[in-house]
């Protein structure tokens, strides 16, 4: 089982970057797809997740103005998209799949990626 996230790097406040999870070695239509983030410091923090049999989605309300996740099931690939971005999305974004239902809860998910990194400069 392999979710290979990409896509983080250094951007100014108020821009937009897009993240991308591949995931492989699973099947993906059973599974979850969630984004977390860890800011320096602080823990791991849901930030939306994805169905990806149906493509339902559930992001942290805070967020759902400005992020955004979507997948694409013929790639394995599930993306989110970040908007208006502010200097406290500074984080560590991780990609992980749930065998359950939709959750922000870090222990129900069984994989992890390696995490990429977003810094936002102000």
């Amino acid at each position: 089982v392999q979710l290979q996230a990409s896509g983080g790097g250094l951007v100014q406040a108020g821009g937009s970057l897009r993240l991308s999870c591949a995931a492989s070695g699973f099947t993906f239509d059973d599974y979850i797809i969630g984004w977390f983030r860890q800011a320096p410091g602080k823990g791991r923090e849901g930030v939306s997740c994805i169905r990806s049999s149906d493509g339902s989605t559930f992001t942290q309300y805070s967020l759902a103005d400005r992020f955004t996740i979507s997948r694409d099931n013929a790639k394995n690939t599930v993306y989110l998209q970040m908007n208006s971005l502010r200097p406290e999305d500074t984080a560590v974004y991780y990609c992980s799949a749930s065998s359950g239902g939709p959750t922000a809860t870090v222990r129900l998910y069984n994989y992890w990626g390696q995490g990429t990194l977003v810094t936002v400069s102000s």
